[in-house]
């Protein structure tokens, strides 16, 4: 049997109980692509898995859900596909019958389901694609859920964050929303405006029942809804992507975990109008995949954590839409590029 690197976990709890040993290399089935892992992202519920058993899980488990990677190997009835190819995608759906899988994207080599994979948009680096698949899904699977109009006004919870990045770019891009005010706090104000919101909320010196203006659907992506309902019209939609809900006019909304919702925003992404957003500060080679989630777990990325530089993966493979977006934070990272082999 094959072995890979890869990091995993033999029991729930904090950070600290994630290893990194052998882990066997898995051979698709016939409906899967075997895929070297380039790049992957760390979402929340990666950590939440970890800490308890919110879904059946076999150990060792490997966490992660999103990727970035090249084709190296294809089941017999893979249609869509070839090996080199490059693909992205969020390989575990939560919501299906069946358990996740118990290899995640922190390992070197993955297996997925062709379905549930794109093609990496030519312009964006693996790090970049790695970041969108898991937040992208749930950004535009609230619209959805929220049966958000053309035309509507709207508000968005915690617009610095994975998924209200997306949001906020989403919102006008695709939805046609007319009007987009978004909260965040005193140093994000100016990394949150740039991604389409007309007006930006101080959350630490404005209260919700501060703001006069009143909306036609609220999108609260940290879990404030309790708080946050006040903004919303009278018949409003209130739409929050935490479980569960914390008011009773709010709908959860999860996420429909899909390659071709991906294969639909290529023309965007191709073109530069949507960007993926990394955390300048949120990029940790494999080697120190503990470090990343003790990052994401502070709460106050902005924007996406990464992981790259995994083992055995090309070098440098980051495009210029990075340099792109003002963060207005220093762009140290602290991963060390010279720890990727070839």
């Amino acid at each position: 049997m094959k072995m890979q690197k890869a990091w995993f976990y033999e029991e729930y709890g904090p950070k600290e109980v994630l290893k990194l040993g052998d882990f066997p290399i898995p051979s698709p089935l016939e409906n899967q692509l075997l895929v070297q892992v380039y790049a992957a992202a760390l979402n929340p519920i990666d950590s939440k898995r970890r800490m308890r058993p919110i879904f059946p899980s076999d150990f060792p488990a490997v966490p992660g859900c999103d990727m970035a990677g090249v084709v190296i190997g294809k089941g017999v009835n893979v249609k869509k596909f070839d090996i080199g190819d490059e693909v992205y995608g969020n390989i575990q759906d939560f919501n299906s019958m069946e358990k996740p899988k118990q290899l995640g994207t922190l390992a070197q080599f993955i297996v997925v389901e062709e379905n549930l994979v794109a093609r990496k948009p030519k312009r964006l680096s693996f790090e970049e694609a790695a970041s969108l698949p898991l937040a992208v899904q749930t950004a535009i699977e609230g619209f959805k859920t929220g049966d958000f109009k053309k035309g509507e006004t709207m508000f968005v919870v915690g617009g610095a964050g994975g998924v209200g990045t997306l949001v906020l770019q989403l919102a006008k891009l695709m939805f046609g929303a007319s009007y987009v005010v978004s909260s965040c706090s005193t140093p994000k104000l100016k990394f949150v405006k740039q991604f389409g919101a007309d007006k930006v909320v101080d959350y630490t010196k404005t209260k919700y029942e501060d703001i006069e203006e009143k909306f036609d659907f609220i999108y609260d992506t940290v879990g404030d809804c309790k708080k946050s309902f006040v903004v919303a019209k009278k018949d409003g939609a209130i739409v929050d992507i935490t479980w569960p809900a914390s008011h009773e006019r709010a709908v959860y909304s999860s996420l429909t975990v899909c390659g071709e919702i991906l294969e639909k925003l290529r023309p965007y992404l191709e073109r530069g109008e949507l960007k993926a957003v990394i955390d300048p500060k949120g990029e940790y080679d494999f080697e120190n995949v503990i470090d990343a989630f003790g990052y994401i777990e502070t709460g106050r990325a902005w924007g996406k954590v990464v992981v790259t530089c995994f083992p055995m993966a090309p070098k440098d493979r980051h495009s210029t839409i990075l340099s792109e977006i003002d963060t207005n934070i220093p762009q140290v990272n602290g991963f060390a590029k010279d720890l990727c082999l070839k």
